[in-house]
């Protein structure tokens, strides 16, 4: 499959069925239950650190760990779901999140708590880019996009609803509080998952092609049957080699730039703005509000670029998504002492770095076929949890250097910029790659 640049289907054609949308809100409540593991630690931190003697930089470690084991699950596990099948890979990786928040308070030392962390970041590798890939198999091509960034939205409503839980918890229960809510939520989630969601309809048929119920399900919910003959192909052959051949290495890194371009941006961001904004004069309220107009603006852009990208393709959509990105940022750097316009611009920022983030995951779900999906997303994902990772040290590293907070903030708009220059050559790559194709044809039908 490539990377189209205009859709495949009129969007007001036939309706989306009740049976796909359970489907996608289940895919989505495992990326609210991402949203609320990767905040959980910062939300109990305070408590935590008052309870238990843990100063701050101790806390330091405890906090990347999740990140860090994100990162190696969507690299080393998140493939599995290409051999074991989708449904299994969700629902196991969710009940091992929610055993180990479960287990969380009862760690005894700092480095417990560090790999019990990282543990469970382990299987929310797992989980993202499965849940990702399964909402992008069961919606139509129309609104593969629209559906797929509604999904990846759950990651902001999850960091949303674990404050809301923790102001609830914590008075009462402690830091506890937190982790426990976590682990009765997953659990809830997993058992509905257990009853009702079914398995995705393209591994069924790459498993039994020839299996004509399958095959109706699919026409009846106007999903793809992307088994053409390269993907029966695929179907023998290992999963990275699906994502690595057919032409598909330099698209493959590509997508890694992209996606580790942005989440560097976004994360830099996401961690030092409210202190920024601090620094040059911001009050504590307002720079606050900052944070949250960032966050705010990622959740708008998941909704507005999915269904642009719908309509008129990833294409242009995406670089200019990015390149507002860059301006935006930079306008943020030249407009900081006025708060009003700075707000905007952070708001600009948050619906292009982290709505289109989410655009980066759609991509990677309809560019792979069903044999390399999961795989192709994994890795994309773990490739952005780089650069997520590195993105806060980062920023502490220019405050080391004495750069002012303006200074800072710019810097941060250059990778936003590589991410589209990235877009546009995988673009080039996708349409060349189409062009050749047809030309193809074209002998083949005159001959």
């Amino acid at each position: 499959m490539e990377l189209s640049d205009s859709p495949g289907k009129s969007i007001d054609v036939i309706s989306i069925s009740g049976s796909q949308y359970v489907v996608v809100v289940l895919c989505a409540l495992c990326m609210v239950v991402d949203g609320f593991d990767v905040q959980a630690m910062s939300y109990a931190a305070p408590t935590l650190i008052k309870d238990c003697g843990i100063s701050k930089a101790m806390l330091g470690p405890v906090l990347s760990a999740g990140l860090f084991g994100m990162l190696v699950g969507s690299v080393l596990l998140a493939g599995i779901a290409d051999r074991i099948g989708r449904r299994p890979a969700l629902i196991v990786s969710l009940l091992w999140v929610a055993i180990l928040m479960g287990a969380t308070p009862l760690v005894h030392t700092v480095s417990q708590l560090v790999m019990i962390r990282f543990v469970a970041g382990l299987g929310m590798g797992i989980v993202v880019p499965n849940a990702l890939a399964l909402g992008g198999e069961y919606s139509p091509p129309r609104l593969r996009t629209t559906l797929v960034m509604a999904v990846s939205s759950g990651y902001v409503i999850g960091g949303v609803v674990g404050g809301l839980i923790a102001a609830f918890v914590i008075k009462p229960f402690g830091w506890v509080g937190v982790f426990y809510s976590g682990a009765l939520l997953t659990t809830f989630l997993t058992l509905m998952m257990l009853r009702y969601l079914p398995e995705s309809l393209q591994f069924r048929l790459l498993r039994r092609p020839d299996d004509a119920s399958t095959f109706d399900l699919i026409r009846k919910y106007q999903l793809e049957d992307d088994l053409n003959p390269t993907e029966k192909v695929a179907g023998k052959e290992s999963s990275l080699k699906v994502v690595f051949g057919h032409g598909r290495t330099r698209p493959t890194v590509l997508l890694w730039l992209a996606s580790f371009c942005n989440m560097l941006s976004a994360y830099f961001l996401a961690a030092w703005i409210p202190l920024l904004m601090s620094s040059i004069g911001f009050s504590a309220s307002a720079s606050l509000l900052a944070g949250m107009a960032f966050w705010g603006g990622g959740l708008v852009g998941n909704y507005i670029l999915g269904y642009q990208i719908d309509r008129f393709g990833y294409g242009w959509v995406m670089i200019g998504n990015f390149i507002l990105g860059g301006l935006s940022i930079a306008g943020l750097a030249l407009f900081t002492h006025q708060p009003e316009i700075a707000t905007l611009c952070i708001v600009f920022a948050g619906f292009s770095v982290i709505g289109g983030q989410s655009g980066l995951y759609g991509i990677a779900v309809i560019f792979y076929p069903t044999k390399g999906r999961s795989t192709g997303a994994g890795l994309a994902s773990g490739i952005g949890r780089i650069g997520a990772v590195l993105g806060p040290i980062l920023g502490g590293h220019l405050l080391t250097l004495s750069w002012t907070a303006d200074q800072i903030i710019l810097a941060s708009a250059g990778p936003t910029l590589v991410t589209a220059l990235s877009i546009g050559l995988l673009g080039s790559i996708s349409r060349a790659k189409r062009t050749a194709a047809l030309s193809e044809q074209t002998v083949g039908t005159s001959s």
